[in-house]
């Protein structure tokens, strides 16, 4: 367990540390994320510890079932579109390798960001 870390990069970057510090220096490594958030780390620790095989997981829920342990199905979105904006635009900042985003995937972002889910979005 990583301590420290206020957001994903950090924590892959202070568990990277955390397990180096003590001779361990691993072939693969798993992130336990939120089922929206599998993408962008998987992309974020691509970037930053390119020599190990990254697999990540989160608890098998659709997403129907997830929006009911939320509780807000416009918080869900918001989370959701929040986090797809990285994806797009974190490998333009250096923070991550870069994917591919379907056409149709990038228009229903537009649509959603165009419609108010926007809360989660960079700024700037």
């Amino acid at each position: 367990m990583e301590p420290e870390a206020s957001n994903t990069r950090q924590n892959i970057t202070f568990s990277r540390r955390a397990l180096a510090a003590n001779g361990i220096a691993p072939a693969t490594v798993l992130l336990v994320c939120m089922p929206y958030m599998e993408r962008r780390a998987f992309a974020i620790a691509r970037k930053l510890w390119p020599d190990v095989e990254v697999v990540c997981a989160s608890a098998p829920l659709s997403l129907g079932d997830y929006v009911k342990e939320i509780g807000d199905a416009g918080l869900v979105i918001d989370m959701m579109v929040g986090d797809l904006q990285r994806v797009m635009e974190y490998p333009k900042l250096g923070f991550a390798i870069d994917q591919d985003v379907p056409l149709v995937v990038r228009e229903a972002y537009e649509s959603l960001v165009a419609s108010g889910f926007d809360s989660r979005l960079i700024q700037g």
